[in-house]
């Protein structure tokens, strides 16, 4: 593609709001369509960040000709099908996390995309971030010897209601769908697929997890402790250790500096530009897939995407958390 990519958002609520505000940082992106299940949705959304095309479909958003690229916004239940209907309209996807509900449901998008000869990314912008990119790129160096060990949590207190997203079982709420995904992504990036995951939870009154702690071993004897919460303030630290020193990444997920202290050195502060809102790195991640002809982004496989998805089917399978729609 020579042209600037041209995107379209599938959704218009908070995260939909924070994807458009990311892609006005990119000079090669063009936001040119929005769909919403209304006419006066798609309008408002389009009139606050000046999209011309406007849809009152899902499935008129997938048929829009001029869209280079569709981001999926919606709850999580509907991922499946919304990347599935943009899928068969010939559209390349990015979907929010989490990729799907359960590892079934993310099995069958995949499956379509591959089918498609498509290009498919879970849209996990964490690991787009500079400070990420360059803290990964240090361990893989040898900066802190052999990696052993991985703390992260990511939580936050919120009012209790019943009826939003994040205590309704039938939008699959909680907190490891919603954030407990970021830390079980970062091990998953350092580690790769845990061989034995012990977890508990606390469900509250909707029956949705409203904090939890993980503990992930793998198959070298690596360890990664994660937590998180919806009702419960944390630090969101990120502490990656190894045998000769470790990095600690603050605020990690929309971290703009790290700190590395190796052994017998004094520790240093690595500061990396932030530009935009953070978002924008994730789409100039599905451009230059788009524009080399990659299928899918190294930095989010989706078969490691895949593997995630089954880890949280087994923390949820622990805890006896089981969505509506899963029957």
């Amino acid at each position: 593609m020579t042209h600037p990519i041209r995107w379209g958002i599938l959704g218009t609520g908070s995260i939909a709001r924070l994807f458009a505000t990311g892609l006005a940082a990119l000079p090669d992106a063009q936001l040119i369509a929005v769909g919403s299940r209304t006419e006066s949705n798609a309008t408002a959304f389009a009139e606050t960040f000046h999209i011309p095309n406007i849809h009152a479909s899902y499935e008129a958003l997938a048929s829009d000709a001029q869209v280079d690229a569709i981001y999926i916004a919606t709850p999580h239940p509907f991922h499946k099908d919304n990347a599935l209907l943009c899928l068969d309209h010939g559209k390349p996807v990015l979907c929010e996390k989490p990729f799907t509900i359960n590892a079934a449901e993310a099995q069958a998008v995949i499956e379509k995309a591959r089918e498609k000869r498509l290009f498919l990314m879970e849209a996990m912008w964490t690991r787009c971030l500079p400070v990420i990119i360059r803290a990964r790129e240090l361990i893989a160096e040898g900066a802190i010897g052999e990696v052993r060990m991985l703390t992260a949590d990511f939580g936050f207190r919120t009012g209790f209601n019943p009826h939003s997203r994040l205590f309704d079982p039938e939008l699959g709420g909680g907190g490891l769908l919603d954030v407990g995904i970021y830390p079980l992504s970062l091990a998953s990036l350092f580690f790769g697929k845990p061989e034995h995951v012990v977890s508990a939870a606390h469900l509250g009154a909707t029956g949705v997890d409203e904090q939890a702690a993980i503990i992930l071993r793998y198959a070298d004897g690596q360890l990664a402790q994660l937590s998180c919460a919806t009702r419960t303030q944390m630090v969101w630290d990120a502490i990656i250790y190894g045998t000769d020193g470790h990095i600690r990444i603050p605020e990690w997920w929309h971290a703009r500096n790290f700190i590395i202290s190796r052994s017998g050195q004094p520790s240093e502060i690595i500061e990396l530009p932030f530009e935009g809102n953070g978002y924008n790195y994730e789409a100039a991640e599905v451009a230059r897939c788009l524009r080399t002809g990659l299928l899918e982004s190294p930095i989010m496989p989706l078969d490691e995407t895949l593997t995630i998805m089954q880890t949280m089917d087994t923390i949820r399978a622990q805890w006896g958390l089981k969505y509506p729609m899963e029957g």
